[in-house]
């Protein structure tokens, strides 16, 4: 167990403020300049990194270098601080060794429950969504109910058909779960491959499936659909790279603030890195497409939308 380190103020500031590019560099990690920034990967994903400060652009958090260490070499503050400003700082010394930060535990889909009666029923009637629509997505194999806590698991797979994102989703009402299972890619979060030259990019994977039940009537499985699971642009790319034939994508994130700049913030990189693409924003009336789902069972309008 770490002992408690006291260190004066200054030492605190010299330990958040600091370059921690050239700190990662003389921990033998590799970071590569791009730009005015600096890139660090973790694992599979990218995390930029600007003089004391970092962002995980996948899980959209970041902070400052004793955040970095705390996180990616497992330490408590005072060790943090200790390993940042080096073996004589500090009015008591703590004698844990330097660890890198551990490998990441390789992606395993939690195991599938007997049957799909929770599943099922809380995407029917608590989201509304169409029959049809959800189980042609549990033919696929890429939505199943989990063993044990009976959360909705969403799969995304690769172009050989290898297991590679899972999205898990709480199916208890009032007590709101979500996340990714460790390790995944998140270039291959859930998503459907279609024929057509149409694509649209969601934040979640109940948004993208609201939206197709929606339009369940249009033929919908000939378009191409993806959830980010977040609000990163990694499976899009991945789907333009794979798809050919999209000439049309339609970014259709969250109706709130974070969820309007990343449709913004990925419509001028897509106009920049894929001129020939046309790009659309479609914006849910409500909060999100789900919302829209539920009032338009209601008899209410469902979206808006905007060039972007």
């Amino acid at each position: 167990m770490s002992k408690f380190i006291k260190f004066s103020q200054a030492e605190k500031e010299q330990a958040r403020t600091t370059d921690l590019a050239e700190f990662l560099t003389a921990q033998g990690e590799e970071v590569k300049k791009m730009g005015s920034e600096y890139v660090w990967m973790d694992g599979g994903q990218k995390v930029t990194i600007r003089g004391n400060l970092w962002f995980h652009q996948y899980e959209q958090k970041g902070g400052d270098r004793i955040d970095f260490v705390r996180r990616y070499y497992h330490k408590g503050y005072g060790d943090a601080v200790q390993m940042l400003l080096g073996s004589n700082a500090g009015t008591e010394i703590s004698h844990s060794s330097y660890t890198p930060h551990k490998p990441k535990q390789p992606f395993e889909l939690p195991a599938k429950n007997d049957n799909m009666r929770r599943l099922f029923a809380y995407l029917l009637f608590t989201r509304g969504l169409d029959k049809g629509v959800v189980q042609e997505f549990v033919k696929q194999k890429m939505l199943y109910e989990s063993k044990g806590h009976h959360n909705a698991v969403f799969v995304g797979y690769d172009q050989s058909g290898t297991a590679q994102h899972a999205h898990e989703r709480g199916t208890i009402t009032g007590k709101p779960f979500k996340h990714n299972i460790p390790s995944s890619k998140p270039e291959y979060s859930f998503h459907w491959n279609g024929t057509s030259s149409h694509l649209f990019l969601f934040e979640a994977p109940i948004d993208m499936l609201s939206f197709i039940s929606m339009h369940s009537q249009q033929n919908w499985q000939q378009h191409s659909y993806a959830a980010a699971c977040s609000i990163s642009d990694r499976v899009l790319l991945e789907c333009l790279k794979n798809n050919p034939q999209i000439k049309n994508v339609y970014l259709c994130f969250d109706n709130d603030e974070a969820g309007q700049q990343a449709n913004k913030r990925i419509s001028d990189k897509l106009n920049e890195i894929h001129p020939e693409i046309n790009t659309q924003i479609l914006i849910p009336f409500n909060k999100d497409w789900n919302e829209d789902l539920l009032m338009r069972n209601g008899g209410a309008e469902q979206c808006q939308a905007q060039q972007s």
